[in-house]
């Protein structure tokens, strides 16, 4: 039988996973050393013989969990800062598994350095305690890193909408499209009136007395400050229903959207060619699935 592995799957991009992110660097550290401490606890795995203990069994099983945690938080801090440092957000399952992989090849190299203090043994520093502590962190490794990906998926499944994984961005066929593409927006003051092309649009940000047009043209990105208020700009655009008010101080052109992320609290938006992103406030999921589910059915079917 031919053993068969979906590449595409593996190198398709994807959001930088949460728990690894600096805010949830610490709890998802703490996860890590409560399950190791539990498992080590309940079921004593990989052989322990009590008469080479130097210590109480539980003051092992707080080493052996401390040191996976420590090196966690201490690796993909410093991952964080470097990503930061060179502004990557490219993310991906393979860069995933080496990341988790070089961890457990760390968390097994940390655990042959403490047999000394750990264990009476006179081949504590052999090459064969060497493999076999990074062949168990390896196996234990795996099992907890899917483990916990699984219960992830299980808790996002059960306080997000499972609207988010349905999400096609919207490919509007041009004979469909009935509305004009350029618009003449008018302001309170005459010499600021500006004419608007609706399919170079991303989305519009309030910011007081003003809004700021985020445009894609030509693959190059611009923002112009216009002044007119969201609201006021809301009234002259009504006839474009593909342009919605997903927040406060956010208005989108759904046709640009190119990915949804997020859950039942709150959604946000991505689009191609940036990194930008922008918020769907929690009033608004429902408008916001609703419009989407009838412009698919008026544009795309």
């Amino acid at each position: 039988m031919r053993f068969y592995i979906n590449k595409e799957h593996l190198v398709k991009e994807i959001d930088y996973p949460n728990r690894y992110r600096s805010q949830n660097l610490i709890k998802s550290s703490v996860v890590v050393f409560l399950v190791a401490l539990m498992f080590l606890l309940l079921f004593r795995p990989f052989g322990v013989y009590d008469p080479e203990l130097k210590m109480h069994y539980l003051f092992i099983c707080f080493f052996h969990a401390f040191a996976p945690a420590l090196i966690l938080l201490a690796y993909f801090g410093g991952l964080n800062h470097f990503r930061k440092t060179i502004r990557k957000v490219k993310w991906n399952l393979i860069e995933e598994y080496i990341q988790i992989g070089i961890v457990l090849v760390l968390i097994g190299i940390s655990s042959f350095l403490m047999r000394d203090l750990l264990y009476n043994n006179p081949n504590n520093w052999s090459w064969n305690y060497f493999f076999e502590e990074i062949r168990n962190c390896f196996v234990a490794g795996i099992f907890f890193y899917f483990f916990i990906r699984i219960a992830g998926f299980y808790f996002e499944s059960k306080k997000g909408s499972p609207f988010v994984l349905q999400f096609i961005p919207l490919s509007v066929e041009p004979e469909k499209v009935t509305l004009k593409s350029n618009l003449f927006i008018s302001t309170q003051v005459r010499q600021d009136d500006f004419s608007l092309e609706i399919d170079q649009l991303l989305f519009v940000k309030a910011d007081g007395n003003y809004i700021e047009l985020t445009k894609l043209n030509n693959s190059q990105i611009t923002t112009e400050v216009k002044r007119i208020s969201l609201t006021q700009f809301e009234t002259q655009i009504k006839d474009y229903p593909h342009l919605f008010r997903c927040h406060r101080t956010y208005l989108v052109n759904m046709f640009k959207i190119e990915k949804v992320s997020g859950n039942s609290q709150g959604y946000l938006l991505s689009f191609n060619e940036t990194d930008l992103k922008i918020p769907v406030s929690r009033k608004q999921i429902d408008n916001f699935n609703h419009y989407y589910q009838e412009l698919r059915s008026k544009y795309i079917a």
